[in-house]
């Protein structure tokens, strides 16, 4: 019997012929990421419950600081000077100020065929380049950092076949958030997406990106895609080569399938307080808006940006309307300077922010008050998720962003 991609990279860090889904494997971790999210309980637990302190391998660990920054508190500022010591003292890369984490992962670090653990549930996202990536906790994280190993039990794999090709107007945002409208927010608990299919072939990098980071927002354990010669070039590009390049075999067994048709999908909305609560965009037009927010790990790379740049460009933000732009990462953030496009943002009243989380995050920047509505690229819409409980979140994409800034209400871009 044949094996799925998420069976082969199992099977290669557990160092057996094969692997199937319902089985727990000993594997050996390709690398470990922690943000400043959790990394400070990390360092507490390593020299105050461990008898004997170590780190397996020092090249594996990576920790960024993203999800404050800079720190908002002094609170902040000590948790994250304890994580910018350990780094220091044990020779860990460290980054800080660069960028959201897996923006930086997938710009440094990740290759096909690796398993890497997070301790961040959209480490899911490093599937766009044909690798496993999962969330874990801290605790986790620990096992991982002091034995180089951990365990995982193998998820079964759920296929998505993508056919046709998004319309003009059409994003991969409202392709993902349509398909955890669709099979729903615990619709693939503990189990793979897997994308593939010809529809598949016209996504980039930056596409399989935003599949695979919402994914979890489906309860996915994780999600991938085949690393084509679309992701292979992105690796080359940056000087790197895959550790293992699979496909699943004709014969892998999926424990069900979908297919989805792009030329069907329409802009959508996902409504509070839930990602799976969705409609189409045009069915929300007309909410009034406090905020807008362009960024997160999902929506803040150069395609969004020159999408919303596109949309605003000679328009003027809603005078009641604050729209924040915030790149995914230093590298997003030049590049985007260098083509004109945050000076085209500044010039219709968009604030534009250093790269960070930023108000997906919640807790930093771009808070929202009592009763306040978001319009977001972020990652969740869960009820206090991005300031006071009683505010609002809605997740679209950075044209219908981008469009309801303008407009200080919830609206399409061809609607301006």
């Amino acid at each position: 019997m044949g094996m799925t991609i998420a069976e082969k990279i199992i099977a290669l860090a557990a160092g057996v012929p094969e692997a199937k889904a319902g089985n727990i494997y000993t594997v050996s971790l390709d690398r470990m990421m922690s943000n400043d999210g959790t990394t400070h309980l990390t360092v507490d637990m390593y020299y105050n419950r461990l008898k004997n302190p170590h780190i397996a391998d020092t090249k594996k660990m990576v920790f960024i600081v993203d999800h404050n920054v800079p720190s908002d508190s002094p609170k902040t500022a000590a948790s994250q000077k304890k994580m910018r010591d350990f780094a220091r003292e044990h020779q860990i890369d460290f980054w800080e100020g660069k960028g959201v984490c897996h923006q930086i992962m997938m710009e440094h670090y990740v290759r096909p065929g690796e398993l890497i653990f997070g301790a961040d549930s959209h480490t899911c996202t490093y599937g766009a380049l044909g690798a496993f990536g999962t969330g874990v906790g801290c605790t986790d994280l620990l096992y991982g950092m002091v034995t180089g190993t951990s365990w995982v039990l193998a998820p079964e794999t759920v296929k998505f076949n993508l056919v046709g090709k998004l319309r003009e107007g059409v994003y991969p945002r409202d392709l993902m958030l349509t398909i955890i409208g669709t099979i729903g927010a615990n619709g693939v608990n503990y189990q793979v997406m897997e994308f593939t299919g010809p529809g598949a072939k016209t996504l980039s990098v930056n596409d399989h990106m935003v599949l695979c980071n919402l994914s979890v927002e489906a309860g996915a354990k994780t999600a991938i895609f085949e690393a084509d010669e679309i992701a292979l070039e992105y690796l080359r590009a940056r000087g790197r080569e895959p550790k293992a390049v699979f496909a699943s075999d004709p014969d892998a067994v999926y424990e069900r399938e979908y297919t989805f048709d792009l030329s069907e999908i329409v802009p959508v909305v996902a409504k509070p307080d839930f990602v799976d609560a969705l409609a189409p965009a045009t069915e929300v037009c007309g909410v009034r808006i406090d905020e807008a927010f362009l960024g997160s790990c999902n929506n803040g790379r150069i395609d969004e940006l020159r999408v919303g740049a596109a949309i605003v460009k000679g328009r003027k933000v809603s005078d009641h309307v604050r729209f924040l732009v915030v790149p995914a990462s230093q590298e997003v953030y030049l590049q985007a300077m260098e083509e004109g496009l945050l000076q085209t943002f500044m010039e219709s009243g968009a604030i534009v922010m250093n790269p960070n989380c930023s108000v997906c995050w919640g807790s930093c920047q771009g808070v929202i008050g009592e009763n306040e509505v978001l319009i977001s690229t972020g990652t969740r819409n869960f009820k206090g998720r991005a300031g006071h409980p009683s505010s609002k979140v809605y997740l679209g994409s950075a044209a219908t962003v981008a469009a309801s800034a303008i407009r200080g209400e919830i609206c399409t871009a061809d609607m301006l």
